[in-house]
């Protein structure tokens, strides 16, 4: 075997230790970088920015070391970098929207905006369980309007007065949950892993990058890689762009090229098209590039879903059909805003019926293999015993009914909601894994699926409002979510032999970065306050599920008959779909299209997957695969180009009081 094959396949610990490390400097300096200094985000979407700057500049600097050391031995190898950089994927999630962003604000607005207006003392106190909340007022107090001359201590300082006696038990309580439902994640990607990498074969569009750096690495062509015309071509384009933007955002009086183009003015508001009255054009090379490496089928169905969603609302108007949104009730989806989105409830739950069908022969076979009616195959190639990640599913998700139910909810709505939680994750997890979705947002909730299906009684008292926390915290913004990145750290090691370290490495970047993030939040925030932040989004986002839980509880409005019918449509046109992309091989839709129909992440990217399927259709059509394999240059140093821009912008913004904006925040 050659020298670079054995080095990339070999991960030692230096590297599972030097992404730990990694992780937790993203986790310490995010909140103060995103939410003080109002900087170029390091985290955001599952392509996060810092991550894959230090990626490109450790790969780079591996190979200028190896050149003028001439090691054999380099040191950190190609499949290496790749297991540092999907560490620091998973601490900069956990470190700002996919955990710590809200939790501290989830935690304590039903105590600190508390009034009498809103009445939440009556509604909310009553019910709260102890101890998931700080029992002192004046802790809560502090963390809103900071230390008393926090602004003049260090950060040793500041960590010191916290009042830790005060947030000992929820830390603690939330803590255990946290990492409860973190646990099932990666004991269900371990055990599905198989179905989905080796015997699926589902496409990872945003993998395809790093891989092929890690690749250039091991092999010893990466001057090579970084001098392909067509990759400088296309790096040529993002560079331009922002360099110009950039310096106008500076200097106004420098031109720009607008990447953004309010749409909406040129539709009527009346009509067939009057779904679009509020459509944008965003350009976003980086997504380009993404969508160009992504499955045709798929970014074909990205953006032919979400103009037919909009479509919809306008051939309702012409049928005479106004549905009033007061039709929805009470809702926690995050952007569900018409009684046609909520087509989404029935899709996805067909959707998950059809990947466990898809699934049913592994499924069975590691059923028996748990249960000792078979002896377990020797050819597979997981993190670990799949034994063991069925057994740890089960005491996982035991362990979470406990969890529920000592703080008061019923054993049937805890069981209910983390279904449907879980549920919602592993179709999520599977839209942006296969569709190379870098920024995704779910248009429904899980307490949404449950409540129009079931009723609002199932959230009646405490129920609501502990189901409605666990949510906020971990299931309803799914931007910086935990799961596809470990599914994505599944498919960069799953030819690899030392799984168990590299599932170790995993498990403590998850507990480092978890244990960082909350402590550099919390230091931020009780040195200068929440409301001395820029957390408009965080504090509205947070109010409004308190409120929507006091509905609940005080006047509980049931969805109306049209919100059924919409769900039952949902249900029958995703099997419809599911049924044909199965049966038929020539048929052009894939149903994960139908899936993000109403996603305001498509909002944002649908122009983008329209120009990616456009340019790989042309090509393939034109060129064949010659041709896609030269092309594809193009689109790559589109992304590496969007991302070099957005982290020098970063760089820059450390420096200044505000800072330009590459990506989506």
């Amino acid at each position: 075997m050659p020298e670079h094959q054995q080095t990339g396949s070999l991960i030692r610990p230096r590297a599972i230790v030097s992404g730990i490390f990694l992780a937790i400097a993203i986790c310490l300096l995010t909140p103060f970088n995103n939410i003080y200094q109002q900087a170029t985000p390091l985290g955001g979407g599952h392509f996060p920015l810092a991550p894959f700057f230090i990626f490109l500049l450790l790969t780079i600097l591996t190979a200028i070391s190896a050149r003028l050391f001439r090691s054999a031995s380099p040191l950190l190898s190609g499949g290496e970098l790749l297991i540092i950089w999907v560490e620091m994927v998973i601490g900069s999630g956990i470190a700002y929207t996919g955990l710590a962003r809200t939790l501290l604000l989830n935690l304590t607005a039903p105590i600190y905006y508390a009034s009498v207006g809103n009445q939440w003392q009556e509604s909310l106190h009553r019910i709260i369980p102890s101890g998931i909340t700080p029992g002192d007022s004046g802790a809560i107090e502090m963390l809103y309007t900071g230390l008393p001359g926090g602004r003049d201590m260090s950060w040793l300082q500041v960590v010191s007065a916290i009042p830790w006696q005060h947030w000992l038990t929820p830390l603690v309580l939330w803590g255990s949950f946290i990492l409860l439902v973190y646990g099932f994640m990666l004991f269900v990607i371990n055990l599905l892993s198989r179905q989905w990498i080796h015997n699926e074969r589902i496409n990872f569009p945003l993998l395809r990058v790093p891989e092929m750096l890690s690749r250039s690495l091991d092999e010893g062509k990466l001057s090579t890689f970084f001098s392909n015309r067509f990759l400088l071509a296309g790096l040529l384009f993002p560079v331009s762009l922002h360099l110009l933007n950039g310096f106008h955002f500076y200097y106004p009086s420098v031109p720009q090229l607008p990447t953004l183009i309010l749409a909406g003015p040129y539709f009527p508001d009346h009509g067939f098209f009057s779904g679009f009255q509020k459509l944008k054009i965003y350009i976003y090379p980086a997504f380009i590039g993404f969508a160009f490496l992504a499955s045709r089928q798929i970014s074909f169905s990205f953006w032919f879903f979400f103009i037919l969603g909009g479509l919809l609302f306008g051939v309702l108007g012409l049928l005479g059909y106004t549905i009033p949104a007061s039709e929805l009730g009470i809702t926690f989806g995050p952007t569900l805003a018409r009684p046609e989105e909520t087509q989404m409830i029935g899709a996805y739950g067909v959707f998950f019926f059809f990947l466990i069908w898809l699934a049913r022969a592994h499924l069975l076979e590691v059923t028996k293999e748990s249960f000792f009616l078979i002896k377990p195959s020797k050819s597979r190639t997981e993190w670990f015993d799949v034994r063991i990640s069925f057994w740890g599913c089960i005491f996982c998700f035991g362990a979470l009914l406990c969890w529920a139910t000592w703080l008061g909810l019923t054993l049937s709505t805890a069981f209910l909601f983390l279904c449907a939680a879980f549920m919602i994750m592993l179709v999520a997890t599977r839209i942006i894994c296969q569709g190379g979705l870098a920024y995704f947002t779910l248009p429904i909730a899980p307490m949404d699926v449950l409540m129009i299906t079931g009723g609002s009684k199932l959230f009646s008292g405490v129920n609501g409002l502990i189901c409605a926390m666990c949510q906020k915290a971990l299931f309803v913004d799914l931007r910086e979510s935990l799961m596809p990145s470990l599914l994505h750290a599944r498919k960069l090691s799953h030819s690899n032999s030392r799984g168990l370290l590299i599932f170790s490495g995993l498990f403590c970047t998850i507990l480092a970065s978890l244990v960082a993030s909350i402590l550099a939040m919390m230091t931020l925030y009780y040195r200068y306050g929440i409301r001395e932040l820029q957390m408009e989004w965080a504090n509205q986002t947070t109010v409004t599920v308190f409120e929507n839980v006091h509905r609940l509880l005080t006047a509980p409005v049931e969805a109306g008959s049209w919100i059924t019918f919409f769900a039952i449509a949902g249900a029958l046109v995703m099997l419809f779909l599911v049924v044909c992309y199965h049966r038929f091989y020539w048929w052009p839709i894939h149903p994960l299209g139908y899936l993000t129909a109403y996603s305001s992440a498509m909002r944002i990217l649908w122009v983008s997957f329209f120009i990616g399927w456009a340019c790989n259709a042309l090509c393939m059509r034109y060129g064949g695969v010659s041709l896609f394999k030269k092309v594809q240059f193009f689109f790559i140093g589109l992304i590496i180009g969007d991302f070099l821009m957005g982290g020098g912008w970063a760089i820059v913004g450390f420096f200044t009081d505000s800072a330009y904006q590459v990506l989506p925040d």
